[in-house]
């Protein structure tokens, strides 16, 4: 299973990163910009909408929190040693998509906790979820150029230098 070679992974790594950055703990980053820019229902609707993804973020993390760490961690660790010990590239690529998508969900938590802990509201609001989008954009940009980098290097390791 060449999953390097395909560029179906590719638009994969694409569109998951695109989501991830563009969704921050639920909300679409455009609602952020436009209380911003607006105010007033807009702001409103912002800080609803936050606030409701906030409490639905505390509710799983409340009831599920340990065994989702626990099966993430799990798997995590699973994939890795698949991927580099035994050398299975699938699980080098779903590993190199997950991994990082671990550290956002964490990210979601110390955001949801930022939020609830300091009552957030209005422009404190704002600048915790742009801080949230540029961290997680952050980890997209290492995460596709660490991605890009290895499938590179498999894809180089399996043509060889002469192309057979």
């Amino acid at each position: 299973m060449r999953s390097f070679s395909n560029l179906w992974y590719w638009i994969a790594l694409a569109v998951m990163w695109s989501t991830a950055s563009h969704w921050i703990l639920g909300v679409p980053f455009d609602m952020v910009q436009r209380a911003g820019r607006y105010g007033g229902q807009a702001e409103t609707d912002l800080a609803d909408m936050v606030r409701i993804n906030v409490n639905r973020i505390f509710y799983v993390v409340k009831y599920t929190g340990v065994w989702l760490v626990g099966i993430t961690t799990g798997l995590n660790t699973g994939l890795a040693i698949l991927g580099w010990a035994y050398d299975v590239e699938f699980a080098q690529a779903v590993f190199l998509l997950l991994f990082p998508m671990s550290l956002v969900a964490g990210l979601n938590i110390w955001t949801c906790n930022q939020i609830r802990n300091r009552s957030a509201e209005g422009e404190e609001l704002r600048k915790l979820m742009g801080r949230h989008r540029f961290i997680t954009q952050g980890i997209g940009v290492v995460s596709i150029f660490l991605t890009a980098l290895w499938g590179m290097y498999k894809n180089l390791l399996v043509v060889g230098p002469l192309g057979g």
